[in-house]
């Protein structure tokens, strides 16, 4: 028996993976458990940053990385594969981008999400775009980003595709609307 697919939605924070995600869950047959990282993850990132005393609104950063992202990942790729392992397709949001933009950590990552067929979708989004949707949205966790916003893009690597297998759809703000967009990637699949 073949493993169960994992689709991850991946982009920089605002880029609009939760709107990818919500329309590939509308398209994909069977439907995968959707785990997405803000929501597994958010209480208790939130709950974590209080009592080590960091600003509400890190989400980047070196200290972040060590003592909160590793885990959120490390949680969200052993859920994917416990999930996979019983029949189940899945579908992973969020940044990933050390993940995603790293070759040698991308094999190792998929390895671990139990093997392929594993679907990357990148959704691209330029600065402009990134700078209206996260001023948009008001959520405290957005603050540090917007206040460091060119340090937040180039961590994110915002407008540069992943040198990894993916399917890309274009969020930029004059873009094609993403259900023509994805729609046509699924068609190839």
């Amino acid at each position: 028996m073949s493993a169960a697919a994992v689709w991850i939605v991946a982009g920089p924070p605002g880029a609009g993976k939760s709107t990818v995600a919500r329309l590939l869950l509308e398209r994909l047959r069977p439907v995968p458990a959707l785990l997405d990282k803000d929501t597994v993850y958010g209480g208790f990132v939130a709950a974590a940053l209080r009592a080590a005393g960091r600003p509400e609104g890190e989400r980047e950063g070196p200290w972040y990385d060590a003592h909160i992202k590793r885990y959120e990942y490390a949680g969200l790729t052993a859920t994917a594969r416990q999930i996979r392992l019983a029949g189940a397709p899945v579908l992973l949001d969020g940044p990933f981008t050390g993940e995603i933009h790293d070759p040698r950590r991308f094999a190792g990552w998929v390895e671990e999400l139990g093997g392929e067929p594993v679907r990357l979708v990148w959704v691209r989004a330029d600065p402009a775009t990134l700078h209206a949707r996260l001023t948009a949205r008001g959520y405290p966790r957005d603050g540090q980003k917007l206040a460091r916003f060119a340090e937040f893009v180039a961590a994110t690597r915002a407008d540069r595709a992943p040198p990894v297998p993916h399917l890309a759809l274009d969020n930029r703000l004059a873009a094609p609307p993403l259900t023509d967009q994805l729609d046509r990637l699924l068609s190839g699949q």
